[in-house]
């Protein structure tokens, strides 16, 4: 099966690649959206409260997209896309109820997180709700495929949630270890939204596994920037607290290549601050200090980049058009980024 080949009309639209993407697929996103908060409905009214709080606080609904984006690389008619990229936001939205319960987060892209306004309980129970319903919208599309490969990385995503757990405010994390982490918690979704889309376009078996390579590592290059980010973005665009991770104890990219190569006093202040929580107002001035000095937020952004170009060097095999090229212009986007 082939699938009906995706129309290759130019975009008119400017800006970033994200941008151009949701140009082009506007029409395919808001069938995905209208599902989104028909499947959200509840007749226990705090659910659709709950759930839609987060989901209308402005994420960028970029793994839905890419859900799309990979289906229509090879289809572009077939509808099964919709429920699937609904399912993967569900999941991701679950992910992010449950991670500021664990993580005691306070804020939330700008605005006060779920468990502030609702309460840790009811957030972990809303999330719950949401994974329940992306398993629904899984069963109906009928394909033990997509089911195998979305319910795969749900439990992947759980197992790094209690890794990074395990691990937490310990400074001596490795670089690998925290490589592990992310690509359970972010980039296993990347990985499945992107697998998902050959196979529901009738693609064989080489396919689902490039755009999964893709997927993946999209996934870890768009984190390690994020979390490089968190120090360094503008706050009014990043739409949190610079810092955030620093005030939690969170080990990232930057702080483990600075306590790589720490003096005795800088290895006493990560020591203090980060495992044993004790901080002072001047600390992060401090932390962004030591970062610059051993060039910590570049060698994070190296490392990034050199995910995102193994991302561009997979889609070589993907179908040539503006799709293909949108998808490896993201790639990089995901890292230069500001926000």
């Amino acid at each position: 099966m082939q699938g009906h080949p995706a129309p290759q009309i130019k975009s008119q639209a400017s800006g970033n690649p994200l941008e151009r993407m949701s140009h082009i697929l506007h029409d395919d996103m808001k069938k995905v959206n209208d599902l989104i908060l028909n499947r959200m409905e509840s007749d226990v009214p705090m659910i659709p409260r709950l759930a839609g709080y987060l989901i209308a606080s402005g994420g960028k609904r970029i793994r839905p997209l890419m859900t799309l984006a990979s289906t229509r690389l090879y289809d572009g008619q077939t509808p099964r896309p919709f429920a699937l990229a609904a399912a993967v936001e569900f999941i991701h939205t679950a992910t992010l109820l449950h991670d500021d319960v664990v993580d005691e987060s306070a804020e939330r892209r700008g605005h006060p997180s779920a468990n502030v306004v609702y309460g840790n309980q009811a957030s972990v129970l809303v999330g719950d709700f949401l994974f329940s319903r992306a398993f629904q919208l899984m069963v109906e599309d009928g394909s033990l495929d997509v089911l195998r490969i979305l319910s795969d990385a749900s439990a992947v995503i759980a197992e790094g949630e209690v890794l990074q757990l395990s691990l937490a405010n310990d400074i001596s994390l490795t670089l690998a270890q925290y490589e592990k982490i992310i690509a359970c918690k972010t980039a296993a979704l990347f990985a499945a939204a992107t697998e998902i889309g050959p196979i529901i376009a009738g693609q064989d078996k080489a396919s689902a596994a490039m755009l999964r390579e893709y997927g993946y590592n999209l996934g870890m290059a768009f984190q390690i920037a994020d979390d490089v980010l968190d120090y360094t973005a503008d706050q009014d665009r990043l739409g949190k607290t610079v810092g955030d991770d620093f005030r939690e104890g969170k080990l990232t990219a930057p702080v483990i290549y600075a306590l790589q190569i720490a003096d005795e006093g800088e290895r006493a202040f990560w020591q203090r601050t980060m495992e044993d929580r004790i901080q002072r107002e001047e600390d992060l001035p401090r932390a962004l200090e030591i970062l610059k000095k051993h060039k910590s937020f570049s060698k994070g952004m190296d490392l990034a980049r050199s995910y995102a170009k193994k991302a561009q060097e997979t889609l070589k095999g993907a179908p040539e058009g503006e799709m293909r090229d949108i998808l490896s212009d993201i790639a990089l986007f995901s890292v230069e980024r500001g926000y």
